[in-house]
């Protein structure tokens, strides 16, 4: 009974710790759109007034605010949105909590445990605890594109954990909460070198610039031979190529089989969306396909994604 005891008591130390560093610097976010009013969650990420939130709590956003648990209430506008990431940037007018200490997804284990901060149902400065679920999650984005390694918890998040902080024991933001997938299931896009490449880009230029190719598909296993060919089980599998676009003028077909790209083996389609980074633009890229029992290479190379 005591051992029970001294573990309940390091885990309430641990999520009142959390508590305590990072809850003041947690935002609920309020946002008036021209079909009305909605609000989530931020958390402040620089010492300039800058908070990290979900693109799609400030999606169309007109009038954004941003209230802390000390009572300040402060305006705020969007620097920049990206909705394929699901990550916005704000800037409030006024001073700041202190931000938030970067933590890494990357270094998270299953069962680990993770505190989510936010505002959930509009209850200002919530606290929530669990494990982490699952890791290497996919979520889709209303924008139409798969987020990757994305962190599952059973910390209880609500409507309004959006944008709100996945934190871990030491009091890092490790992700931020984006989805309710069901009772006692939430999802979190990770904060990792990728995510952190996107914030820094919405700080510096209030975008995100991102390569295109053109082509669609879905992963396939490989018969054996292939497999052995190529080194792979798995690959993707073209379902459609955009007219005009980079992998047609570099002649990639329907039922091609993508086996690499710039050298890196392809198994996913977000294996492809992974390489589609502002660097790739316009940079000539080796693309080795399956084709009628062979392997062909070609080259590609991607143009700037735009968005509608």
């Amino acid at each position: 009974m005591d051992d029970d005891g001294s573990v309940l008591d390091a885990y309430s130390r641990a999520v009142t710790g959390v508590a305590a560093s990072v809850l003041p610097s947690v935002a609920a976010v309020s946002v008036r759109t021209p079909r009305g009013s909605g609000g989530g969650s931020a958390s402040v990420i620089s010492t300039t007034g800058h908070l990290l939130t979900s693109a799609h709590v400030v999606e169309s956003a007109d009038r954004v605010s941003v209230a802390f648990a000390d009572g300040t209430d402060l305006s705020a506008v969007v620097v920049g949105s990206d909705p394929l990431s699901d990550l916005a940037v704000l800037r409030a007018d006024g001073t700041t909590p202190p931000p938030v200490p970067w933590g890494d997804a990357s270094a998270l284990k299953v069962g680990q445990l993770v505190v989510a901060l936010g505002n959930p149902l509009g209850l200002a400065g919530s606290v929530t605890a669990g494990i982490v679920s699952a890791l290497g999650r996919s979520l889709p984005t209303r924008a139409g594109r798969v987020i990757d390694e994305v962190i599952q918890t059973d910390a209880a998040l609500n409507p309004g954990n959006s944008g709100g902080v996945l934190a871990d024991s030491r009091g890092r933001m490790v992700g931020v909460n984006t989805a309710v997938a069901g009772i006692g299931l939430g999802l979190a896009v990770p904060i990792n070198p990728t995510t952190r490449d996107i914030i820094d880009s919405l700080l510096r230029k209030g975008r995100v610039r991102r390569a295109w190719l053109g082509v669609a598909g879905a992963q396939v296993p490989l018969a054996p031979p292939i497999a052995a060919k190529v080194g792979s089980q798995k690959g993707m599998q073209v379902s459609s190529v955009v007219e005009g676009s980079p992998a047609d003028h570099a002649g990639a077909r329907r039922g091609d089989i993508v086996i690499a790209l710039d050298g890196q083996p392809i198994t996913t389609v977000t294996g492809v969306q992974r390489q589609m980074v502002e660097h790739a633009i316009g940079r000539r890229m080796e693309m080795t396909l399956w084709r009628n029992g062979a392997l062909v290479d070609v080259v590609v190379e991607p143009e700037e994604l735009r968005m509608p």
